[in-house]
């Protein structure tokens, strides 16, 4: 599997298919199930947490996808809006959009919430704590 994608099987799980590559943007994940596929297939994961209407969350779209090219590590990047499966905003305490959260493994190891976060520095701080 080429680095940067995401499996059939996250696929499988309800990531909506928008016709793009892993590569080219994050996945849209429909829901926690989704996002639980996403994570525990890759070894390292991205995720924002976004709601439709966050002018910030759209402009880091492209951003994601530049840093999973970018990063040194092998990287799945997803989209989930925690308004489309309630029980997430409290599981991952969604307090602000967007919301980066890291996993490794399938265990969050690392989240950031400051809105818009330039590419180096999201790439930067995915390598420090992708390890």
């Amino acid at each position: 599997m080429e680095s940067n994608t995401v499996s059939n099987t996250a696929e499988d799980a309800g990531a909506s298919g928008d016709g793009l590559s892993g590569a080219d943007r994050p996945v849209s994940l429909a829901d926690a199930d989704a996002l639980d596929a996403l994570v525990d297939d890759a070894g390292v994961a991205l995720v924002e947490f976004y709601t439709d209407g966050c002018g910030i969350c759209a402009s880091m779209e492209p951003v994601l996808g530049n840093v999973a090219r970018g990063v040194e590590t092998d990287l799945a990047v997803g989209l989930v809006n925690p308004r489309d499966d309630p029980p997430l905003v409290e599981r991952f305490d969604v307090r602000s959009v967007p919301l980066f959260v890291l996993f490794v493994d399938g265990e969050p190891v690392a989240r950031r919430a400051e809105g818009f976060i330039p590419g180096e520095d999201l790439a930067a701080w995915v390598d420090e704590h992708a390890v």
